[in-house]
C-alpha cells in the first residue's frame, strides 16, 4: 500500500469511513446477498454514502468477476464484479479495493453495492 495522492493534491475532499456497529444487508430481487455486523460507511464529498461489507458476509456464488478496473485517486485501484441472480445479471454492480491507499487500508477487500446499477435492490441498516 501506498500514500493516496488524491488527498494530497486535494487535501480539502473528505472521504470518512465509520464502522456502522449494526446488521446491514442488501436484497436484490428477494434474494439475500449481503448480510452483515461488521459494515463500514463511508462519506465521500459529492458522492452518496456507500456501505462496504466483508468478502465473508457476500454471497459469493452471486458475483462473477468482471474485467473492469477504475483509479481513485482517494482509495485505489476499484476492482468489479456483476451480480448475477437467475436470469437478471447486473454489470459491474460491486466493486472492491484489494490494495486500497494508507487512509483507507480498512477497505481492503471489502465489498461494496452500486445501488444505482441494481433496480431492484434493498438497502436494509437495523439497529
Amino acid at each position: 500500500m501506498s500514500k493516496s495522492p488524491g488527498h494530497q493534491q486535494w487535501p480539502e475532499h473528505k472521504v470518512r469511513e465509520s464502522h456502522l456497529g449494526q446488521r446491514v444487508t442488501v436484497e436484490i430481487n428477494g434474494s439475500i446477498v449481503a448480510d452483515s455486523c461488521d459494515v463500514i460507511r463511508v462519506d465521500e464529498d459529492d458522492h452518496p454514502a456507500r456501505f462496504y461489507f466483508p468478502r465473508s458476509d457476500v454471497k459469493a456464488d452471486a458475483l462473477q468477476r468482471s474485467a473492469s478496473v477504475t483509479q481513485c485517486p482517494f482509495k485505489g485501484a476499484a476492482h468489479y464484479y456483476d451480480v448475477q441472480l437467475g436470469d437478471d445479471r447486473f454489470g459491474d454492480a460491486v466493486w472492491t479495493y484489494e490494495a486500497p491507499y494508507d487512509e483507507h487500508r480498512e477497505l481492503k477487500d471489502r465489498l461494496a453495492f452500486y445501488d444505482d446499477r441494481i433496480p431492484e435492490i434493498r438497502l436494509r441498516l437495523d439497529a
